[in-house]
């Protein structure tokens, strides 16, 4: 009989390879699968739950809040406020980093998220994520600045996503692989479906919104002609595919093989399109 091994063992396991490690960082990764299984379960039912469509607020991109938006950044707030294992946390929907309240202590890490990519696309039932990342605290002092927040990503701790689609799976890494887990709604718990992923050889897709290309510098459009055969010799033609979503795209490319890329816009380079 195959073993079972639920993220809550996995990362446990994880764990032992550290001696030193006090249970906080485990206890944190946990902590995000838990509000990916209630971001899920509402995710499924936002239509009937009256949660669909959007507010009348903007995020810090001048992005139409969605509902949905707003309630996953709270559960991803809510779940991690009071664990004393986060010094700040910093969303998408915030202008400003995200103090812990004062009447919680403050830990050693920092969590970066995007509460629901791609939730535009959930009114006509497309796929959305949640992605996330933590960093080690750096700065001076109990609580978290902003320098800690603005750290480069190679000095990550750990990194991940969560796809609401068909099923809902959980994607990480903390550096030593990338492993997938698919929630179970059975059991209620993400268990290991995808262990050790590595992106196939040779890669099959491109995604980019091709929409906006004559808004790409000369070397977007000249490597996006390479990535479609046109330009230099024995390159094979990939085909296209572009959802919208980030973590949907990038998500079928990990498994399936290619290349997700979101180019600078010469309209207004600090702004998404």
């Amino acid at each position: 009989m195959t073993a079972l091994v639920t993220i809550e063992r996995h990362i446990l396991d994880q764990q032992k390879r550290y001696p030193q490690a006090t249970g906080s960082f485990t206890s944190l990764l946990y902590d995000i699968a838990l509000a990916a299984k209630i971001i899920a379960r509402e995710t499924t039912r936002a239509g009937l739950a009256g949660i669909l469509g959007a507010t009348d607020s903007e995020n810090v991109y001048g992005e139409r809040q969605q509902k949905l938006d707003v309630f996953a950044d709270n559960i991803i707030f809510k779940m991690n406020d009071h664990t004393q294992r986060l010094c700040a946390m910093a969303s998408e929907e915030h202008d400003d980093i995200i103090a812990i309240p004062p009447h919680y202590g403050a830990g050693k890490y920092v969590l970066l998220y995007d509460p629901l990519d791609g939730s535009s696309n959930i009114d006509v039932n497309v796929s959305v994520g949640t992605i996330f990342a933590i960093h080690r605290k750096i700065s001076r002092g109990a609580r978290g600045r902003i320098e800690d927040v603005l750290q480069p990503g190679s000095s990550l701790a750990a990194a991940g996503y969560v796809i609401y689609g068909s099923s809902t799976m959980l994607v990480y890494t903390t550096g030593q692989g990338v492993h997938g887990f698919t929630l179970d709604p059975s059991v209620g718990e993400f268990l290991l479906s995808h262990p050790d992923i590595r992106i196939p050889e040779p890669p099959v897709y491109y995604s980019v919104n091709q929409g906006h290309e004559k808004y790409w510098t000369h070397g977007v459009r000249r490597f996006t002609r390479w990535l479609q055969g046109i330009d230099g010799e024995g390159q094979a033609p990939l085909s296209q595919r572009y959802i919208g979503s980030l973590v949907t795209d990038f998500h079928r490319n990990l498994l399936q093989g290619g290349v997700f890329y979101y180019p600078g816009d010469m309209r207004s380079p600090d702004k998404p399109y």
